[in-house]
């Protein structure tokens, strides 16, 4: 797998663990599936993308 295979699956798999998390809590906390999906897209579009390749790196640098 190249490096930039590896780095699209991490922020693959960070986007849909944070998308996850949020749609589970706020139907959790009682929204529709609507307003859950709208919580979704906010994580999603607030996620930080430098903050994530800082834990990618460092993961890299401990492998």
């Amino acid at each position: 797998m190249t490096e930039k295979q590896r780095l699209a699956e991490a922020v693959h798999a960070a986007c849909l663990e944070a998308v996850v998390k949020a749609y589970e809590q706020a139907s959790i906390s009682g929204l529709c599936g609507e307003g859950a999906w709208e919580v979704a897209r906010g994580v999603l579009k607030s996620l930080d993308l430098e903050q994530l390749l800082r834990e990618y790196e460092e993961a890299d640098r401990q492998d």
